[in-house]
């Protein structure tokens, strides 16, 4: 290959100088990558500076700083916007990122809060511990209840009413339709954690939601490699959202949004096969005499079953050991062999959680009580694995746990 004369003297430059630059900046062949490319770069450069400057000048459009934005985040932030059938979507770091972001969007200090009282510990921590510091209020109320948020809404006039789709760990239906038109009428933002039921199962954006939540450490990614948040809106609440980012800092790395992506090409498989072995461990566990109660979007009166797709009710089962307490539920998760016990939900493999002692740690015993969560409730996330063999593990779990 003949050297053009800028070659032959960057060839002659000390090997130092060769070894930082050499291969870096060549232009792109024309062959196009099948799959999306991790752009592990923390800043991008152009041919001129004048270029530059117009991309620093939103004249033009391009990255400039991976603070600011990411070739990999932006393909997964379109992906989530087109599974959940909204205009964009931000990606953050973690979904307690994209709580804290949906939450700091749209309340200020003096506003109040309307949350579902059955709300993941760690949402019901951020808003005691850290909005409450701002002057932000917080009231909870059954979401279930829709005359009870009705006259809450109407008392309060919220800034914001917070629900989840599928509630943590009790699972929950909220009638998202019915939420989002009193949110309308009192002028809040409704904000809608859909972790539990991802966008193959609901979309809450066509609902009445404003700001659909995902942790998509969860479902959206589905192998336990990665976490991540992402805030599914309008376009223009997600230009607002991304400036936030830039002056917080709250940006997910490409790496993550690479695996997401990943994990993204198969969740409509992994949510249909969850579904259906839930249903099927559900129907189990409710025939065995060592279960006092079982816990699942199938089994709640009144379910607003026109909110969901025909896939099914999702993959979480949660239930009550009979006559169990801390030291039973301890034996019971040690002795599980094929399922895993740990603090995460939505991946490939079976995983077990105590609320009392994570997902809800935040709440006193009592707090925990007074909205259903017993020392003897634990909550299973399942898998993709044969589902005759994650019976076959809760079975003997289930025995030497009470045999003891």
């Amino acid at each position: 290959m003949e050297l053009n004369g800028n070659q032959q003297d960057r060839n002659r430059r000390d090997i130092a100088t060769r070894a930082v630059h050499t291969g870096e900046r060549v232009p792109p062949s024309a062959a196009r990558p099948t799959t999306t490319p991790i752009y592990l770069t923390s800043s991008f450069s152009y041919e001129t500076t004048e270029q530059l400057d117009r991309v620093f000048g939103n004249e033009e459009s391009g990255y400039v700083y991976s603070r600011y934005g990411n070739p990999t985040l932006r393909v997964l932030e379109h992906a989530v916007a087109s599974l959940e059938q909204t205009e964009d979507a931000v990606a953050y770091p973690s979904g307690m990122a994209a709580i804290h972001a949906a939450l700091a969007l749209v309340v200020s200090a003096g506003d109040s809060v309307l949350a579902a009282r059955d709300v993941y510990g760690a949402t019901y921590a951020v808003l005691r511990d850290y909005f409450a510091r701002f002057g932000v209020r917080t009231e909870y109320v059954d979401t279930l209840n829709v005359e009870a948020v009705a006259e809450a809404a109407s008392r309060l006039q919220p800034a914001a009413i917070l629900a989840e789709t599928i509630s943590n760990p009790l699972l929950r239906v909220t009638d998202l339709a019915a939420i989002g038109g009193i949110a309308r009428e009192c002028g809040a933002t409704l904000i809608v954690d859909n972790t539990f039921a991802s966008p193959v199962l609901v979309n809450p954006a066509l609902l009445g939601a404003d700001l659909v939540v995902h942790s998509s450490t969860k479902y959206l990614a589905g192998h336990g490699d990665t976490t991540g948040g992402i805030i599914a809106c309008s376009a223009e609440k997600a230009t607002v959202l991304r400036e936030q980012s830039k002056l917080t800092g709250a940006v997910a790395g490409p790496l993550d949004a690479w695996l997401t992506l990943r994990g993204i090409k198969t969740l409509p498989l992994r949510i249909g096969r969850q579904s259906e072995s839930a249903g099927c461990l559900v129907d189990w566990l409710q025939g065995d005499a060592r279960v006092d109660r079982v816990h699942h979007p199938s089994l709640q009166p009144n379910l607003p079953t026109a909110q969901f797709t025909d896939v099914g009710y999702g993959g979480m089962v949660s239930f009550e050991i009979a006559g169990g307490d801390r030291d039973v539920v301890f034996r019971f998760l040690d002795a599980l062999d094929l399922c895993v016990p740990a603090t995460t939900l939505g991946d490939v493999y079976s995983l077990m959680l105590y609320p009392a002692i994570s997902s809800h740690r935040a709440l006193t015993a009592e707090q925990r009580s007074e909205i259903g969560i017993g020392e003897a409730l634990v909550r299973l996330s399942v898998g993709i694995e044969a589902v005759a063999d994650i019976r076959a593990d809760l079975d003997q779990a289930l025995g030497r746990a009470l045999r003891s």
